[in-house]
């Protein structure tokens, strides 16, 4: 597996549990950033898409899709610019950039695996 390939893996890995979790337990991931508890189904319909996207990275890693790898460079690296939108329109507390952040530097480790593709990642 590429370096490149290697960073997708993990953010698809990451983005699978993010979406099991919101979908059997969603209210301590809710209040980790201070967003109220809900009883709504929308939280599990959010989760079940996060895990399909963990499930289309993992793919694309593993068939080494290096045109998805860039798209997703440019697609988490926005992420953080949404959530400091929503932020300062007072929509959310601050601690929803805890996701931003993990975005960003995901984001950041694939542009770097693409930029030096044989370096070990």
């Amino acid at each position: 597996m590429t370096p490149a390939a290697r960073s997708v893996n993990v953010f698809g890995t990451y983005l699978l549990v993010l979406g099991v979790l919101f979908l059997i337990a969603p209210n301590p991931l809710l209040q980790l950033v201070r967003l109220p508890p809900t009883t709504e189904v929308w939280i599990r319909v959010v989760g079940m898409l996060v895990a399909s996207l963990g499930i289309y990275y993992r793919i694309a890693a593993a068939t080494n899709l290096a045109p998805f790898f860039l798209a997703t460079v440019l697609v988490r690296a926005s992420v953080p610019l949404f959530l400091l939108g929503f932020i300062l329109a007072g929509w959310v507390a601050w601690p929803l950039m805890l996701y931003g952040a993990i975005d960003a530097a995901g984001a950041l480790w694939t542009w770097m695996a693409l930029r030096h593709p044989g370096a070990s990642g």
